[in-house]
């Protein structure tokens, strides 16, 4: 069949042709999509559009074919969890209770008043670390020149952590608990902020009792005048009232009385959009340190929870020697105090790879030749269907390239939160589709790039052993290349799903994994609400605040509050957030943030348009899209059915040649990680088309054109399902829900 027929006829599939004056026009439209579409097989496949790509992937550098994956081996699947639910010992989030919502400019400071100055808070204020040293930190600044207090001799936290913020450092001696109830007096040892350019110093003075007010705002011959920020940008930004800062301030006195009262060093970080975190203890004498198991002093920083209590009165010895019991039992008292909506542990989230634990079984290579473009290997954008161009699981890229002439839009902008991105890789450095990203890894050896939070989102590497990460997974290079961080159209690798989008990578997981808080940020920073920070202490704002937001991590638990919390805010002002479902084999409700409200929880299916074995499933699935299944090669292209995207990886080889090749830069990987950016991809791509459209306006479009999935294509043999509900009349098979259906861009059309 010619290329103009096998178009006619899928426009005649999709219904393009309705009614009689439609009809007569379908020359002429096929016309013109038939130039669309040749454009698009042309840029895909690097022929003459009639599907001769082989000649380009055999005139291609290695290095723009070569590619890492083989079919594996396929191994009994264990339900539950793949990884041990870990925390940060010391690490506390929380928020206070019954907290005011911030305010954002567009609707208060329109035309500042005196009025406006009194009621808010200067961002510098808002965003403070308050350090309390430790008695022995103490005793060491006292003795520093005659008695003086510096924090200037203090120990390396005071310089190190979140050294571009606002520090306000505490007098622990200043207490008095001998007073039921009562709160602690606060003497001031110092404010220090580093010295800002253009901006006169101000210190916070803060009062001796909790009852004080809140810090005095700048007045208005402090404030520096900028030009307006564009309306999308304006209004996710947030602003603290004073009633707020009251309030956080509040807190943080229970916070401090809480750590004294054990004698625990402690550092609270404040923020604008109300989340707290308090480090204690050996955690908060350095802050900005990973360690695993073989810690200073014998203290890991990232343990298994064992679900431990806090004892009935507890002593201060007692927790001054356990790091972990005391963690537990600072979060129980602030809850028992009633003055916070939510404390929880720091919980360490994964990306969403489907792990393979080196004793799990061999894994054997598939003897191919394949000498067509890497996209061709790519059938998870192929239009569903079978026959020459189809896959019964793909998601209809092509189909909607070419039917609704648009491969993205510039203007709209995908946030990838995850493990940052490889920015030297060959496929993505001179991309155009990258915004300014960062980094919000905050523990330095986590981070594994010698620093802090800071604007680099490049990602150094995450092995991790411990973990079953024996080498780089680049987890984050691949999620974004599927979404349309790789440039498409340059006789390079592989296409993304929408090739024009704007990327901002958000770096929040590093060697063996991610903070819950870090993460709860970035979500918060990629939505355009809250500043990070310079070296010179200047707010960097999200310039591109983002309309959908991809999270292909996850933890085996509920969704914690304080991620419920971040998420809530960004929906609010209109982002959508996709979340992948999870790779336990369980029910989507005991797993975050794919388990959590508002969000779009994406479970994934192989190339069949099955559901694959790892993923999650449960009522709190919204739909599956592509996520492979590396044991399967059910497209007879001779290699798994996983998804191909960019990443660097080893033990690779060259399509045309077959030869091995010892490293390259695409890979084959699987897990609900792969399908999430699938619909983020989706997404960006109809609103490219209907830029109004945004939240629940925009995700309900695409939910609307699903392709509905049986019971069958969904359920699974009890045995590897423990827990799931039988199919009547099929005792051996499980039910698995999967949501309203399959991704499938074919089936919309957004020309009417």
């Amino acid at each position: 069949m010619t290329f103009r027929k096998k178009l006619a006829a899928a426009l005649a599939g999709l219904g393009l042709c309705a009614g009689l004056a439609a009809c007569d026009r379908t020359d002429e439209r096929v016309d013109r999509l038939e130039d669309i579409g040749r454009g698009v097989m042309d840029q895909l496949g690097g022929g003459d559009g009639t599907g001769g790509g082989a000649n380009r992937m055999e005139s291609a550098p290695v290095t723009a074919r070569a590619l890492a994956g083989k079919i594996m081996e396929s191994s009994p699947i264990q339900a539950g969890p793949s990884a041990q639910q870990k925390f940060v010992v010391g690490s506390i989030v929380a928020k206070p209770r019954s907290l005011p919502e911030p305010a954002s400019p567009v609707r208060s400071m329109d035309a500042p008043t005196m009025a406006d100055y009194d009621a808010y808070v200067a961002g510098e204020d808002s965003d403070a670390l308050i350090v309390v040293p430790s008695d022995d930190e103490m005793e060491a600044l006292e003795e520093t020149e005659a008695g003086t207090r510096t924090v200037e001799e203090a120990p390396q936290r005071l310089q190190q952590a979140m050294r571009s913020r606002r520090t306000i450092t505490i007098d622990p001696k200043s207490r008095d608990l001998s007073q039921s109830g009562s709160m602690v007096a606060r003497e001031v040892l110092k404010d220090s902020r580093p010295a800002l350019k253009s901006a006169p110093q101000r210190t916070l003075s803060l009062p001796e009792t909790m009852e004080r007010a809140a810090p005095a705002p700048a007045p208005p011959e402090m404030v520096e005048l900028q030009a307006p920020l564009p309306a999308k940008s304006a209004e996710r930004r947030l602003m603290m009232r004073q009633d707020a800062m009251s309030a956080q301030v509040n807190a943080e006195s229970r916070m401090i009385e809480t750590a004294q009262r054990y004698g625990l060093a402690a550092n609270i970080q404040r923020s604008r959009s109300g989340q707290m975190v308090i480090e204690i203890g050996s955690r908060a004498t350095k802050p900005t340190r990973y360690e695993g198991d073989g810690a200073a002093e014998g203290v890991p920083w990232i343990v298994s929870d064992d679900d431990r209590e806090c004892p009935e009165n507890p002593t201060e010895a007692q927790l001054q020697a356990d790091p972990q019991l005391a963690t537990v039992c600072v979060i129980q008292e602030l809850k028992n105090s009633g003055d916070f909506e939510y404390v929880e542990k720091d919980w360490v989230y994964h990306h969403q790879f489907v792990r393979r634990p080196k004793n799990e079984g061999p894994v054997t290579a598939s003897s191919i030749t394949p000498n067509d473009p890497l996209w061709q290997l790519q059938w998870n954008f192929l239009g569903q269907g079978s026959g020459e161009g189809k896959a019964p699981g793909g998601a209809g890229f092509v189909d909607f390239w070419t039917s609704q002439a648009t491969q993205g839009s510039d203007e709209v902008v995908v946030a990838v939160v995850d493990t940052g991105l490889e920015m030297s890789h060959p496929d993505i450095k001179d991309s155009p589709n990258l915004a300014p990203g960062w980094d919000m890894v905050t523990d330095i050896g986590m981070a594994n790039d010698g620093d802090s939070r800071d604007s680099d989102p490049n990602d150094p590497g995450d092995e991790c052993p411990e973990d079953f990460v024996f080498e780089n997974t680049y987890h984050g290079t691949h999620v974004a290349g599927t979404v349309g961080a790789s440039v498409t159209n340059n006789a390079n690798g592989v296409a993304g799903g929408a090739w024009n989008v704007k990327i901002v990578p958000v770096r929040a997981l590093g060697k063996c994994g991610g903070r819950l808080s870090d993460i709860n940020d970035a979500i918060r920073w990629a939505g355009g609400l809250i500043p990070e920070y310079d070296e010179l202490g200047n707010e960097i704002w999200n310039d591109n605040p983002a309309d959908i937001i991809n999270l292909s991590i996850g933890i085996f638990r509920f969704c914690p509050a304080s991620m419920q919390d971040a998420i809530d805010e960004v929906v609010e002002r209109g982002v959508v957030v996709v979340a992948a479902a999870g790779n336990d084999k369980v029910s989507t409700q005991f797993y975050a943030p794919g388990g959590c409200n508002n969000v779009l929880s994406v479970a994934a299916g192989d190339a069949r348009g099955i559901m694959a074995p790892y993923s999650n499933y449960g009522a709190e699935v919204d739909l599956m899209a592509p996520g492979g299944d590396l044991t399967r090669d059910d497209n007879g292209d001779g290699r798994p059915d996983g998804i191909l995207s960019t990443k660097t990886a080893h033990d690779c080889i060259d399509p045309v040649t077959n030869e091995s090749i010892e490293d390259c830069f695409y890979a084959y990987e699987q897990g609900t990680s792969m399908a999430a950016p699938h619909v983020s991809a989706a997404l960006a791509l109809i609103k490219s088309k209907r830029p109004e459209l945004q939240g629940t306006s925009l995700s309900d479009v695409l939910l609307a054109a699903l392709t509905p999935r049986s019971q069958e294509q969904c359920s699974g043999p009890c045995v590897q399902y423990p827990g799931a509900e039988p199919v009547e009349g099929s005792p051996d098979l499980c039910k698995r829900p999967c949501g309203s259906g399959l991704l499938n861009l074919s089936n919309i059309n957004l020309d009417d």
